[in-house]
């Protein structure tokens, strides 16, 4: 920050800084090494993109692979000669010195002499037993250094974020040397003020001067405090992240202004008559994005001492990705301590989606909790800015580092959302909110996780398998699937393909023509003669039928994945909009932080009200969750009186078929959850319904069940009746899933509080029903003909322009259609895989 004018002398115990720079470590010649592989390993082992392959000799092997050890065997053995001799090369160069111009700070033995040395006694360990092996080496490597240990932790900020301050805090703490760029680098080499030097160049040039001051600069084992503009040189940058761990201390804009008018700072990088000082901050957030490892996020009035530590619990969270394993649902705590080889991590889940042992993969340590203070600072936050923010602390950088998080999610939720807000909130009656999940491009809320686990699961999976992603749906997930699919890179379209199965007669006209228009080149849509349970059994089935998977994955080089709700990346993503809600409604003064709000969630597999239930566990002030079901009421039954009953139930076919579910599957996570994780009774609980039909809670979880849910559910009659009557009384037209909210919130409310109502799905999708519920008497059953008709209305919300379009391009295309077996829907996978991927001989 150039505001004030500082000193050009550094003290004594600076002037140990030597014009010493060292080269960056040799790279292994396996493609594993180098971040060909998926996953983990390509981000533990290198930051920075893997190469494109250029030869079948670089396809990685699941030998390389020191986390993922279920994938496919039969690769070990094309790279073991190629990774032995790339890391044998790595680590017998020893670090060489280049005596050029350069500040250093040299405080350790340098990294690669210690990995030499920790290794070298490995190599017939890695010869018999990579995996293993190369997990001690991680093991070896933390156990032998500081948190620091060579490498520097680097804060990075805009000015008035407390670099500074918070630098020599952290230094004192771990007893290292701290550098602040601006005092110890810039001033000493300018031989003038920061402020002095920016007034004689002018912007782009001071840039450049500093950039290039960076490229002569080196430490060791250090904190050092960036500039506010350091990140905007990319070469600069480049340079001093090849030896550092890059901690944004990300503190909101409004809080950064206050700090600065405070400070009395009159000049930073970049401001002119032009621009305004928000205008520079928050033109400067992307490139503080596209640098960080970490981001600690500071609320208003934190005190550097509290932002100080929590710098460090980062460092140490970046540090042992050992810690963020996930479990089964079905799993005893017995079998987890035998299994700590085995452990499974988000890109391990993300990847297979449900859990050998037929379970629901959940994180063994639970999600992290937000303070008030932190929450509160993401009041003023847009969406993609909130999610960035909750999904890094949900996903660890091993997985997927923070930048490459960040571009994700600014690609999911960019301009194929209509509404700049993403997730509106829209005040609809008294004390009750809408919150609007329709303006995705297939129109409902599956969108938010199915525009964003497309590019995770890209980003995880192993670069040498093809995979075939299998879907059953009621309704709305089918197409938001087949669109989040098609809109990844052509490379990864090549690879990953996507197989949709729904019940034929099942969902809404609109909503096949829809789900038979998204289809693409990897993505395709077949209807079964049944209902959504069986397309869901079936798919659970074949994921744990071991011969065929595997038959699979030796035959063809593919492996099945999940993006139904039980996939954690479909569950994630969905946190995200419930605590966005509540931060709107304080935003908009409806509420003060603090005081609680109820959500009332359409409620079939139970997913989204389970993401709610995640987000009041992460700090946000919901009271109640409300499950509103339809006429299919399973869990309305079980939630007042904890039997789970399937026996002679028939499923519904109703308006709002999404919700047309008895068997809830998302229902076990919160089940393991209350009941402490107790796989075994899980495990009871699930196989008594598979194989009874049914079973019943114990009193003690009821009870603790009821303290977080109730129930209630709506007839057809009454949903109809709810459309009818918003739209009469305030010319919103809900639908029919939303109606059932409605309705059922209407009962069950107290008027204590407000109640954000999920509108789950735009009312254009069930056109029908709506033109009924509008008591219009001649329905054309053309799709494209109803939405014309209903948009004549000039209703809120306006028609969906996505749907519209989709409906305007391909009309009733042509879809391949089942019987129910189970034998039938296998082959249709196969001849897929056939089609789309080349065959393995």
């Amino acid at each position: 920050m150039a505001g004030r004018s500082r000193g050009r002398h550094l003290p004594a115990a600076r002037a140990h800084c030597a014009a010493v720079k060292s080269e960056g470590a040799g790279r292994s010649s396996c493609a594993c090494a180098v971040g060909a592989f998926g996953g983990r390993a390509r981000h533990l082992w290198q930051r920075s993109p893997p190469p494109p392959y250029r030869s079948s000799s670089q396809i990685p092997c699941s030998v390389c692979h020191p986390f993922r050890r279920d994938l496919n065997a039969t690769h070990s053995a094309l790279l073991l000669h190629n990774t032995l001799s790339g890391l044998s090369s790595c680590l017998g160069k020893t670090p060489t010195i280049n005596h050029q111009k350069m500040f250093h700070v040299f405080q350790y033995q340098p990294l690669r002499l210690i990995t030499q040395n920790s290794l070298s006694s490995m190599h017939l360990k890695l010869m018999l037993s990579r995996p293993v092996a190369l997990a001690q080496i991680r093991k070896s490597w933390f156990s032998s250094h500081s948190l620091l240990g060579n490498k520097n932790i680097i804060l990075m900020g805009p000015p008035g974020a407390g670099k500074t301050t918070i630098g020599r805090i952290v230094g004192q703490k771990l007893n290292c040397p701290v550098i602040d760029i601006d005092d110890d680098v810039l001033e000493t080499a300018w031989n003038m003020s920061v402020s002095e030097k920016l007034q004689n160049v002018g912007y782009e040039e001071f840039l450049e001067e500093e950039g290039k001051a960076l490229l002569n600069f080196s430490a060791s084992g250090s904190v050092i405090s960036l500039s506010g503009s350091n990140p905007m040189h990319a070469a600069g940058m480049q340079h001093v992240k090849k030896n550092g761990i890059v901690v944004y201390l990300d503190v909101p804009t409004t809080v950064i202004m206050s700090r600065l008018k405070s400070m009395a700072v009159d000049r930073i990088v970049g401001l002119s008559a032009g621009n305004s000082l928000k205008d520079i901050l928050q033109f400067r957030k992307p490139f503080y994005k596209r640098w960080h490892d970490i981001r600690v996020f500071c609320g208003e009035d934190v005190a550097a001492e509290v932002v100080a530590e929590k710098v460090l619990d980062a460092v140490k969270r970046y540090q042992d990705s050992e810690l963020e394993t996930f479990i089964s649902t079905r799993s005893s705590r017995s079998g987890r301590s035998m299994e700590k080889d085995s452990r499974k991590y988000f890109s391990d889940v993300v990847i297979q989606g449900l859990a050998p042992d037929g379970g629901l993969f959940v994180p063994e340590r639970r999600l992290p909790k937000f303070t008030a203070g932190e929450w509160q600072g993401l009041i003023e936050a847009t969406y993609v800015e909130r999610a960035e923010v909750i999904l890094e602390r949900c996903i660890h950088p091993a997985d997927i580092p923070a930048s490459k998080l960040a571009e994700i999610i600014g690609t999911a939720y960019g301009e194929n959302f209509s509404c700049s807000k993403v997730a509106p909130i829209r005040h609809l009656a008294g004390n009750q909110f809408l919150l609007e999940l329709f303006h995705g491009p297939t129109a409902s809320f599956k969108d938010f996780a199915l525009q964003l686990m497309p590019h995770l699961f890209a980003s995880c999976i192993p670069r040498s398998c093809n995979y075939l992603i299998l879907v059953a749906t009621s309704g709305d997930t089918g197409s938001a699937v087949l669109d989040g699919f098609s809109r990844l890179h052509d490379t990864d379209k090549q690879r990953i393909a996507v197989m949709n199965f729904f019940p034929e007669d099942g969902v809404s006209p609109i909503q096949k023509s829809q789900m038979i228009g998204c289809q693409k080149e990897n993505a395709w849509s077949v209807g079964v003669k049944s209902d959504f349970d069986f397309c869901q059994t079936a798919i659970k089935q074949i994921f744990t039928n071991s011969d065929f998977t595997g038959f699979l994955t030796v035959e063809y080089g593919t492996a099945l994945a999940a993006a139904n709700s039980i996939n954690w990346a479909r569950l994630l993503p969905q946190i995200v909009y419930h605590a966005s809600a509540y931060l709107d409604l304080v935003h908009q003064g409806i509420i003060p932080f603090g005081s609680p709000v109820d959500i009332c969630i359409p409620t079939g597999n139970f997913g989204n009200i389970l993401a709610a239930f995640y987000a009041k566990m992460m700090g946000i002030p919901i009271r109640k969750c409300i499950c509103a079901s339809n006429e299919n009421n399973v869990l309305t039954d079980f939630i007042r009186t904890g039997v789970y009953d399937l026996r002679g139930r028939k499923l519904i076919s109703t308006f709002s078929s999404a919700v047309d579910i008895l068997k809830s599957s998302n229902l076990e996570r919160y089940l393991h959850l209350i009941a402490n994780e107790d796989g075994q009774l899980v495990t009871q609980l699930f196989n008594q319904l598979e194989n009874q039909g049914h079973f019943q809670l114990r009193k003690d979880l009821l009870e603790k069940l009821q303290q977080d849910l109730v129930a209630g559910w709506c007839s057809e009659e009454d949903c109809l009746a709810a459309i009818h009557s918003v739209y009469s009384t305030t010319g919103y037209i809900l639908d029919t899933h939303t109606a059932v909210a409605k309705v059922v919130a209407d009962r069950l409310q107290d008027r204590t509080c407000p109640i954000i109502i999920s509108s789950t799905a735009h009312y254009s999708k069930f056109a029908p029903a709506i033109l009924r519920a509008l008591r219009i008497a001649e329905i054309n059953q053309n799709p494209l003909s109803q939405l014309h008709l209903l948009s004549s209305y000039s209703a809120l919300p306006p028609i969906h322009w996505g749907l519209l379009e989709t409906l305007k391009k391909t009309g009733n295309g042509d879809h391949q259609v089942c019987a129910a077996d189970m034998s039938v829907l296998m082959h249709h996978i196969e001849t897929l895989i056939q089609n789309h991927f080349m065959k393995v001989f």
